[in-house]
Order: structure tokens, then sequence, then C-alpha cells
């Protein structure tokens, strides 16, 4: 894999922890909003730019990107963002709890991801895709990491466990008790090299922002007869290897069992599953669902089938395919407003609270996507259900920004 140093931009020293933001697309606008109210050196005010715009201008709108290159501009002469003079590779450690993960901070190239060298494993949607081309193109610049994987590499972790022992760049606890902290890496030559050996990574999350810096590469060789090694040929990703990421549950809840009652339903489903009553909120195993259920947990289980098909076998498709379409009637679940998705980081308690108060109709508590899956699904060219996986600790925006 091709990865390089480079020159980024990042928070003066000292402002780091005032920079930093969520990633745009976990917020709300009016989440955003509330968040970087009275707070002039959130990020937030570049990656989501309609917040300091009239609440009835969209944030796909020629004034918002407008907004965000005046105020990305506005970031570099206070001098809230400073280029570094020399091109580096960082370190980025991220600990949430008693987990911490490792990843390599560093430019990738685009034209490994159209060979299919940095493999994907959902679709990108047209809006999304537009609304970030807009957005680099606008700034010139990438403000947001793509996050990707590769499977464990020893001869890296050697490399970023001797950085770690030297000091840090920065170390910070952001707001949700999640801790970064950042280092540079000296003679980063040395691990380009060993890169070249990795033959392949995966986007674990970032696919639009992928697919939108691909995009613009193309356009910009098109328009420049074909040069490759240009700065907009590359972008902005941290690798982290696959055996240190921790994925949560992606949970669905439904909002009307489409005109069956609650007996009927729990009457089909013992029909195709082992039905138990009082399951536990949490599946403990693949192969297990809980429900919530007018005011009840109960325990779908099954014995998960032998396939080669690697999305087949997947609990959300089990979910989808036996019980979502086949009882409720939720064909595409991507615009069906019929369900919605709630992420693992907010508990079970958040389901019972959605049904108890009737702001749905039953709840579905999945087991984590595996890291396995998703590098299996990826091999096989194929695509998961949609919200598949919930990783956990979030990058923050702000801490690197890649100029074009």
């Amino acid at each position: 894999m091709r990865i390089k140093a480079f020159c980024a931009l990042r928070p003066a020293e000292g402002l780091t922890a005032k920079v930093a933001s969520p990633p745009y697309d976990v917020l709300s606008t009016e989440e955003a909003r509330t968040m970087a109210e009275n707070d002039p050196m959130s990020f937030l005010h570049i990656t989501r730019p309609e917040i300091d715009l009239d609440h009835a201008v969209a944030g796909d709108s020629e004034e918002a990107y407008n907004q965000a290159a005046v105020n990305f501009k506005h970031f570099q002469e206070k001098a809230y963002l400073v280029q570094d003079e020399q091109p580096g590779l960082f370190l980025y450690r991220l600990t949430m709890g008693n987990h911490e993960q490792r990843g390599l901070v560093a430019c990738s190239h685009t034209g490994d991801y159209d060979a299919g060298l940095i493999k994907k494993h959902e679709n990108t949607r047209p809006g999304p895709e537009n609304d970030r081309t807009r957005h680099i193109q606008t700034l010139e610049a990438q403000t947001g990491p793509v996050f990707l994987t590769y499977r464990d590499e020893p001869a890296i972790d050697q490399v970023l466990a001797s950085v770690e022992q030297t000091p840090a760049l920065f170390d910070f606890t952001a707001p949700d008790g999640i801790k970064h902290a950042v280092w540079r890496i000296p003679e980063p030559d040395r691990i380009v090299a060993i890169f070249k050996d990795i033959p392949a990574t995966y986007i674990a999350d970032g696919h639009h922002r992928a697919a939108a810096s691909a995009r613009v590469a193309r356009e910009r060789r098109a328009a420049t007869g074909g040069n490759t090694d240009a700065e907009s040929d590359w972008f902005l990703t941290v690798l982290f290897p696959a055996g240190q990421l921790k994925i949560l549950p992606y949970n669905r809840v439904v909002h009307d069992l489409n005109g069956m009652t609650p007996e009927a339903l729990l009457e089909a489903l013992d029909g195709m599953f082992t039905l138990t009553k009082d399951a536990d909120p949490s599946p403990q195993k693949s192969g297990c669902i809980s429900m919530y259920l007018a005011g009840r947990w109960y325990g779908l289980q099954w014995t998960p089938e032998v396939s080669d098909d690697p999305v087949a076998v997947m609990d959300v498709s089990v979910l989808q395919h036996r019980v979502l379409d086949g009882l409720l009637g939720i064909k595409d679940p991507r615009k069906d407003p019929r369900v919605s998705f709630v992420g693992g980081i907010r508990g079970t308690a958040e389901l019972e609270k959605l049904v108890n108060a009737g702001d749905a109709a039953a709840a579905f508590s999945m087991y984590p996507t595996t890291v396995d899956q998703l590098l299996a699904v990826a091999d096989a060219n194929q695509c998961m259900p949609p919200k598949s996986t919930w990783f956990e600790p979030k990058l923050r925006s702000g801490l690197f920004v890649h100029l074009l």
C-alpha cells in the first residue's frame, strides 16, 4: 500500500482541545450549533458551516460551502491552525475506558482506492458524496480523515510502540471522556517502506470521504493531463490494525408492526426462532437477537448457517430477511422511514425508552458485527446491510488537515 508523510495543518500549541470536535456526520445541525455556540475555535465552524448562518440555510448549499471557506481562512489567519514546515507521519492513540487503539496518520493514494486495494464494505449515496466533494473543492483541503484498517502487522506495531515512549505532541481528554494523544514519528520513510508490503487496507468508516477524495483526484488528473502524484491524489487517513478495533452493535427500532398485534408477532417469530422470555437485553453471541416488545425482552436464537456468502450469514441480514422484510414489510431499510437505527454507544436503555414512550413499536438489540466479518465482506467485494457497524471510539476532527 502507498502511504506518505504530509505537511499537516494542525491546531496551534495549546489549542488542540479547543479546536478538536466530533466528526461532522455524527451530529445534527442543531446539535452542532449548540455544541459550537460561544466556542469560536470549534472545528465544527469548518465542517458544519451552516451553524453560522440562518437556520433556513441548508448544509449542502452554496452559501454554506462559501461560509466554510471563510471560516477556514479565518482559522489560519488567527493561527488557530498552523501548518507544519516538514512532512510528517503521526501516531494517534485513542483511549476509551480500558480500550486502547493506536493508528498511523498518513496520506493514502486515491489510485489504490480506484484499484480496489483500499477495500469498501458499503456503497456511497450521491447526496453525502456530493457534499464532501464540494467541501473538499471549496476549501482545497480534506478536513476529516478516513478511518482505515489492515490485518495486523507486528513490524508496524513495533515501530509505533517505540514512538509511544517519546514525548507526545499533545494529550487531552475530550468532553465525552475519550482520551486523544498524538506523537510525531521520526524517520517516516521506515514505516512507509513497511506499508509497501501490506496488500490491502479496508475502510472502517468514512466511505463518502474516501469516494469524494478519489473523485476530486480523478477530475484534477483529467484537467492536468494525468499526473498521478499531485497532492490531490493523496487523501487523509488514519490506519489502525484490525486486532485493536472495537465495534459496538448498531441496533434497530421499528415504528409499527405492519398491522400485527404484539401477540401475533410473537407467534410468527416462535415459528422461525427459538423464542425465550426475559432475555438478556444484550445478546452474548452471534446467532442471537434480543427484542424489546410490549415492556418485555425476548431472545430470538437460531443456528447460523454455513455459507460462502459472508453477507447472508450476518445477524443483521438474518433480522432483515426474516423479520423486517419477511414479517414487517420493510424491504429497503436505507429508505423506509418505518425503521430507525440506534448506535450501540447509547445502550439498550435507549431502546427501552423509545418503545416505552411510544416512539417505536419494537426494538432489536444486536450482537456486534466482528472485524473479521467486515474484512470477509470487503474481500468478497460485497456490501454489508446499512448500519452494520458502529465504531468506538470516534476520531476527533480538526487534529489534522491535508491541504491539496
